[in-house]
């Protein structure tokens, strides 16, 4: 077609000639992924397992660029099935509204000619002469501009005026004539551009650069697809709801909804793991793409982040760890990220870890977070192998540098939380939506502020979906006064807190404005949440005075069981399990920084009995053992 396209054209077009050019398509698309799944799952592993020497570690390195052009062609080919049936989506409502103006004419003897024009007979009657009216001719006008000149009538009055009852008929038709061929036309002219971005370099290199294309590629046919994608996902709707949507679509659905729209399918919870899993990792690939060719530190710090993971996800499976889900993928806000070891919609048990304050999509979470839920999962696994551990990075946490706490940290902290806590609820009900056993044992973790975020979310009405038990690591609180608010029994709240991480013991916040510190004290041991010790840096001096002046604080407070954000939960009066965990060293003792015993918890090299209990607890046991509460 082209910009003189007829409405004769449109008209004859046969635009199921385009759905069996998008099949073709969709099957070179599909093919390409079932030749990845090979190389990957098949060739590359059985090459692992069976060879060894650096004449194998070549082999391996070309089969993983091969797995990687499996993946380009597929998403490509998938973007141009979808292009091309979008077009027929809309082709097919601009011919069906022409061909109801047709009809229409052919129905009132009206003449249609071949610029569009429409042709009427007399009607009406003259009063004075006592004979009908003249008929005449009218051509279309575009949508919001009035009527257009009208031929063959005797009067020089203004076309609305006409007595001619048809000739308001043959405006109509000729209006829907033109706005039809009009829509048709800048159709075509859109989805021409769509598809002429839709080209890959010569050769069989895949590089980043050639997913930075491939990410303009994808946001170009998402520009032309809405009407006939994305107005369909139920992203309103609760997981369970999403899931049965998912469930009802074919199969060529799935495969365009996963070509286009990678981000949103990967994300939606209550669609099953390994579809989200499949989705998150193109779309994986579209983020590298995108943020490679940005230069802002946000961009630049996420990018590192994404490749760390992307290159977890590529590594060859290490023995006794479990295979590896990514669940969520996203550069909005401070980033998101959700990881899963084990398949948490086959497992008995799985776990949903909420990282703390200072956590964002960085190499940093890409490291230590992504390791805090691969140890999680290798633990439990050996007391039950049906076991999955995941980290949930979903929300924005705060974020340093300290002084920015110290404006209102309260109300700040408050609203990432309960922000936080609406998403976690939604994640853990699409977790419970999809798990396939009957009697599924789930756990929600929280380190840190992150425990604070599971507090919220355990307040919220009904609870956290489907949670059996939930675990608080290093926590300043869960604005509870009680285990028993929590939702699941105060039997099945846990605890974890050394005796020489501050943040277990951060004065309230009355006590922390109170301190010869002030504001700044308080915010600078805000500060200190979620920590692994690095980003503190040039904030160790205001450091220092906060942590210590905020034991200090609570050791001479007159309730000894209140900390920053309610009762702290490590003690008597919370009425939670607290479980063994060791006293890890003391602040700024060795260099390790103000707060090192708050980031051992899950660490089996470091705090093997901590890591031990934790696991007991995924894997449903309660054979912990146990400190005696504050």
């Amino acid at each position: 077609m082209t910009a003189v396209l007829t409405w004769q054209q449109l008209r004859d077009v046969k635009y199921a000639n385009l759905q069996d050019a998008a099949d073709g398509w969709g099957e070179v698309s599909n093919r390409a992924d079932a030749a990845r799944d090979q190389v990957s799952n098949e060739m590359t592993n059985t090459l692992t397992e069976s060879q060894k020497g650096e004449s194998a570690r070549a082999a391996l390195r070309r089969l993983k660029q091969l797995d990687r052009n499996f993946e380009y062609l597929s998403t490509e080919c998938g973007l141009i099935r979808t292009t091309l049936n979008s077009l027929a989506f809309e082709l097919s409502g601009s011919q069906a509204r022409l061909k109801g103006a047709l009809e229409e004419a052919a129905n009132l003897r009206f003449t249609v000619h071949p610029d569009g024009s429409v042709s009427y007979p007399a009607g009406g009657e003259n009063l004075a002469a006592g004979t009908p009216l003249p008929g005449g001719s009218t051509t279309g006008s575009p949508v919001g501009t009035p009527y257009g000149p009208t031929l063959g009538a005797a009067s020089g009055a203004p076309p609305l005026t006409r007595p001619n009852p048809n000739h308001a008929k043959a405006q109509d038709i000729a209006d829907r004539i033109l706005n039809a061929v009009n829509e048709a036309r800048e159709t075509d002219r859109r989805f021409s551009e769509t598809l002429a971005k839709l080209k890959a370099a010569p050769g069989l290199t895949v590089d980043t650069k050639t997913w930075t294309d491939a990410a303009t590629d994808a946001a170009a046919v998402r520009g032309v697809a809405d009407d006939y994608l994305r107005d369909g996902i139920p992203q309103d709707k609760s997981p369970a709801e999403r899931g049965a949507w998912w469930a009802g679509l074919t199969e060529e659905q799935r495969q365009e909804y996963l070509a286009v729209y990678p981000d949103v399918i990967g994300n939606l919870d209550g669609i099953p793991a390994e579809t989200r899993d499949t989705a998150n990792r193109d779309n994986l690939q579209l983020l590298i793409g995108k943020l490679e060719g940005q230069n802002s530190e946000k961009a630049q710090t996420q990018l590192a982040g994404l490749k760390s993971i992307d290159q977890q996800l590529r590594a060859d499976p290490a023995d006794g760890v479990p295979p590896m889900y990514l669940l969520g993928i996203g550069d909005q806000g401070n980033g998101r990220a959700i990881v899963s070891f084990g398949n948490p919609d086959t497992s008995r048990n799985v776990s949903a870890y909420v990282p703390g304050l200072g956590t964002a999509l960085d190499e940093s979470f890409a490291t230590n977070d992504v390791k805090r839920a691969r140890d999680t999962a290798v633990g439990a696994a050996e007391y039950d192998e049906s076991s999955a551990a995941i980290v949930w990075l979903g929300y924005d946490a705060p974020q340093l540098p300290a002084e920015k706490l110290a404006d209102n940290a309260g109300v700040m902290f408050d609203h990432d939380a309960k922000a936080g806590a609406r998403a976690y609820n939604e994640f853990m009900a699409g977790i419970s939506a999809t798990n396939q056993n009957a009697d599924p044992h789930i756990t929600a973790i929280g380190h840190s502020y992150g425990s604070f975020t599971v507090g919220q979310a355990a307040q919220r009405n009904g609870g956290i979906p489907g949670a059996d038990d939930i675990v608080l690591l290093g926590s300043p609180g869960t604005g509870a006064d009680s285990a028993k608010d929590l939702g699941v029994g105060k039997g099945h709240v846990y605890v974890g807190a050394a005796e020489n991480d501050p943040v277990t013991m951060m004065p309230t916040k009355d006590e922390s404005s109170a301190l010869g510190a002030g504001v700044v004290g308080g915010g600078s041991v805000g500060g200190s949440l979620g920590l692994v010790g690095g980003p503190f840096g040039g904030l160790a001096g205001a450091a220092v005075g906060g942590v210590l002046g905020g034991i200090a604080g609570y050791s001479s407070s007159e309730e000894e069981s209140q900390i920053w954000f309610g009762t702290d939960p490590a003690h008597a009066d919370f009425g939670a399990t607290r479980f063994k965990v060791d006293d890890g060293p003391r602040p700024f003792v060795g260099g390790e920084g103000p707060t090192p015993a708050h980031s051992n918890y899950f660490n089996p090299e470091k705090d093997p009995e901590s890591a031990d209990n934790i696991a007991k607890i995924v894997a449903g046991r309660d054979d912990l053992t146990i400190q005696e509460h504050r």
